[in-house]
């Protein structure tokens, strides 16, 4: 699953992306409104953490400019004070969750997964490719009703390529989805989780659903 993180206190910033990429998220950092605005509108993402003091542009003004541009990915703002008048407001310009600070880490995380399981409101909650099925929110795989182990960056892979079924994937747009912008290891690193996603999610079941288009990228195909 991706997220954008827009948060302004750096430290902050670095120590809930290194959490959530623990747990199988790939995140986007932007340190004020502009940034955030921009790379909200720029990239899709499963859910958006936006302060609300931020610099430039706050949360609040950003919040309400995605939802006036029909942009509807969950936000879960972070306020500053545990107010009513704070959490009303957030809710008020299009949030869907609110938390104050300082929170707790295992919150965060337990909120912000809620927030994905609920999604936009057009976005399935679990996605379905022939058989196979991909629970983004629950971060479950099973094919043929049976469940399949993944390690998170697996599942991120399978996520990317669940989303565009019968679609050519590319690389890139894999690291994308999988890793962050910031990834400026060997991209190679693609064709081992495919190949590790293959003995899981085909192999087993006698399937060769994940095809490789030399030169362009990968297909999750429902119909083999």
């Amino acid at each position: 699953m991706r997220v954008l993180l827009v948060e302004d206190e750096r430290r902050l910033a670095a120590l809930v992306k290194n959490g959530l990429a623990n747990e199988g998220f790939a995140v986007d950092i932007a340190h004020d409104g502009p940034e955030g605005l921009w790379m909200a509108a720029e990239n899709p993402y499963d859910a958006i953490v936006l302060d609300v003091m931020l610099p430039r542009l706050n949360g609040y003004t950003v919040c309400r400019r995605l939802r006036d541009g029909g942009d509807w990915t969950p936000i879960m703002m972070l306020t500053a004070k545990d107010g009513e008048y704070d959490e009303a407001e957030a809710l008020d310009n299009g949030a869907d969750d609110f938390l104050s600070k300082p929170f707790s880490y295992v919150v965060l995380l337990a909120r912000l997964r809620a927030l994905v399981r609920r999604g936009g409101r057009e976005r399935p909650v679990a996605l379905m490719v022939g058989d196979l099925v991909v629970d983004p929110a629950g971060m479950r795989c099973s094919r043929a009703g049976v469940d399949i182990a993944l390690t998170p960056k697996e599942f991120a892979v399978l996520h990317g390529l669940a989303r565009r079924p019968g679609e050519v994937v590319s690389k890139a747009e894999l690291l994308r989805q999988a890793w962050d912008f910031a990834y400026e290891g060997d991209p190679s690193i693609v064709e081992v989780y495919i190949s590790a996603l293959r003995r899981k999610v085909d192999t087993p079941f006698g399937r060769s659903s994940l095809v490789t288009v030399r030169g362009a990228g990968y297909r999750l195909d429902g119909r083999s």
